[in-house]
């Protein structure tokens, strides 16, 4: 099975070539838009893997929630692709992809929303499987309950954008992987058995996860909260 992965859902971009358990990863370029530097990077993956796209069986993607923009791009980027080359595309949860990387049984996945909010849901992980345990919820890090079960680990980046988010994991016994973040080779090891049991779907029902709506603040609330119009 050959899939291509893409994931932009935040500033660490990347794509990946996954055949028959092995998958091949290139990172974005940091420092320039995802707009500019993915498809380039599909070209070098593919280029140094041999392989073109009429050779794919499908194209994963990271379907967020994550930063609107990259949602955007990604979701654009794989519907083209698929389009134009009749693929089934397979949209992953990047809360999803960030727990699987993680390896415990146990994942607390936590991403920065913006707005002074965090994406967050818990998983159970056995082996390639990682199950979603509660509704993924976009909320404050203060008002964010935490998991009270024994050796869950915590991973996104939302722990290093909100410090006392971090201090409250680590007071309550909570591993943190902050440097975890969502990765095309993992959404593409997730949504292989997905592909090998018909889960794909046609490229013109690929939309974005994003959880909100919402997108930034109004002048009137950064104003109220003491920033600029």
């Amino acid at each position: 099975m050959l899939i291509l992965a893409l994931d932009t859902t935040t500033d660490a971009g990347s794509c990946a070539l996954w055949q028959n358990g092995a998958a091949l990863q290139f990172d974005c370029p940091t420092g320039r838009p995802h707009s500019e530097t993915l498809l380039p990077l599909i070209r070098r993956l593919l280029a140094e893997a041999s392989m073109g796209l009429r050779q794919l069986d499908g194209i994963a993607f990271g379907a967020g929630p994550g930063a609107f923009t990259g949602l955007r791009i990604t979701c654009g980027m794989t519907q083209g692709l698929a389009v134009a080359h009749d693929l089934p595309v397979i949209p992953v949860c990047s809360l999803e992809t960030m727990a699987i990387q993680v390896g415990a049984p146990r994942v607390f996945a936590v991403l920065d929303a913006r707005m002074g909010e965090v994406y967050a849901a818990n998983y159970a992980c056995t082996g390639d499987d990682c199950r979603l345990q509660d509704d993924i919820r976009v909320i404050s890090p203060d008002a964010l309950v935490l998991p009270a079960e024994p050796g869950v680990i915590a991973c996104g980046n939302a722990i290093g954008a909100y410090p006392l988010l971090a201090e409250r994991l680590t007071a309550a016994g909570i591993v943190v992987r902050p440097e975890i973040l969502p990765q095309a080779a993992a959404v593409a090891q997730l949504a292989a058995p997905r592909l090998a049991a018909g889960q794909g779907v046609d490229a013109a029902l690929a939309a974005p996860f994003y959880v909100r709506n919402k997108v930034a603040k109004t002048v009137a609330e950064r104003l109220s909260e003491g920033g600029k119009a």
